[in-house]
């Protein structure tokens, strides 16, 4: 039985994975802060639990200190828009220590004990590959991720480790529930998980869901920077005529 850990557990798209693989027979370490909602998750015999803030570099080394996996799922993230008549930096700050220090904070402590044979599998966004309205701070911060997760394939291949990004189009989790715009082709985080596992257990170094989605910004990312910039306006205006 091959054990997967999930960061981000407790809500969303990490819960539902975390319920999903261990249905599907996988023994499940569920991470996350908030240890009501991880006591819910360990009712589950196939899933144990670990709380620790990935913000905080020492929680999580002391953390991975006894937690012992073959796949490391880095999902935990969080999103705030930006509104450029009230500019804050501080939300920039808030946004990347989550999505990506976090990240960054779990490969530190999980490196030394990693082997041959082990994924890491890293949870960015679509929203990376276009210019969205207000996005400034939670795209950057998931391209940044991107970045990061594609250099670290190239330096963990020789080790035999794999390392794997996964791209999620909308979702219907908390975070999006906050969203006050059309969100094409969103999932269910049931399906989300669905999508997840099955690209987890893939051998593609890049997953995108749901598909056509991807299969549709990715082609808007290739065009001309000036046509890009036309189609995030045209976006941003059809959203401020609601």
């Amino acid at each position: 039985m091959k054990t997967i850990l999930i960061t981000g557990a407790t809500s969303g798209i990490g819960k539902a994975l975390a319920i999903h693989a261990a249905s599907r027979g996988y023994k499940v370490i569920a991470c996350g802060r908030n240890q009501e909602a991880l006591n819910s998750l360990k009712e589950n015999p196939n899933i144990d639990i670990a709380q620790f803030d990935v913000t905080s570099l020492e929680e999580t080394q002391e953390a991975f200190t006894s937690l012992q996996f073959d796949v490391a799922v880095l999902n935990a993230g969080t999103c705030e828009y930006v509104d450029v008549d009230t500019f804050e930096s501080d939300m920039f700050r808030r946004v990347f220590e989550p999505n990506f220090f976090g990240v960054v904070h779990c490969v530190e402590a999980m490196l030394p004990t990693l082997r041959k044979g082990n994924k890491i599998v890293i949870v960015d966004s679509m929203a990376r590959l276009l210019p969205f309205t207000r996005s400034q701070a939670y795209g950057a911060s998931k391209a940044a991720l991107h970045y990061f997760t594609k250099s670290l394939e190239v330096d963990l291949h020789p080790k035999g480790i794999e390392v794997q990004c996964i791209s999620p189009g909308f979702v219907e989790t908390p975070l999006t529930d906050k969203n006050d715009f059309e969100m094409p082709m969103k999932i269910s985080a049931e399906d989300a998980a669905i999508a997840m596992l099955k690209g987890i257990e893939s051998n593609s170094s890049s997953v995108f869901f749901p598909r056509v989605f991807g299969l549709i910004l990715r082609f808007m990312h290739i065009l001309p920077t000036p046509i890009q910039k036309r189609l995030s306006l045209a976006m941003t205006d059809k959203k401020q005529e609601k």
